[in-house]
């Protein structure tokens, strides 16, 4: 179910719960701000799921209330998962759904990775 991105910040998100090693995951990637780890549904051969560590419900509370510092730290990252996963060439895929028509169902920031084969079109004409 879609969530409206201008909510609050919710405790009990299954990506708090996965920060705070209460739900286990297959981590990609790592530090003190982010972590990266694989879809339980994949939708491609590689898709990776990037998540800021802060309390973040979507692209535009991220890009709005983190620092500088943060915002950059974080799109840096996302480059090194792509480029250590190999895959710069080919290509690749990002995607953060922002609210409800954006169809974001996870109230915490997260960007999908994907790759490992052709995506196709983006979007379905419509």
């Amino acid at each position: 179910m879609p969530i409206d991105a201008t909510q609050p910040y919710d405790p009990e998100n299954i990506f708090a719960k996965i920060l705070r090693g209460e739900i286990p995951n297959e981590t990609v990637y790592e530090d003190d701000a982010v972590l990266a780890f694989k879809d339980i549904n994949p939708q491609a051969p590689i898709h990776v799921l990037v998540i800021p560590k802060g309390e973040y419900v979507s692209w535009d509370d991220f890009s709005t209330n983190a620092s500088d510092a943060e915002v950059g730290h974080f799109v840096r990252t996302v480059g090194k998962i792509a480029r250590d996963l190999d895959l710069v060439e080919p290509g690749y895929r990002l995607l953060a759904n922002i609210g409800g028509n954006g169809h974001q169902e996870v109230p915490h920031l997260h960007v999908h990775l994907f790759g490992g084969r052709p995506l196709g079109p983006m979007l379905a004409r419509g």
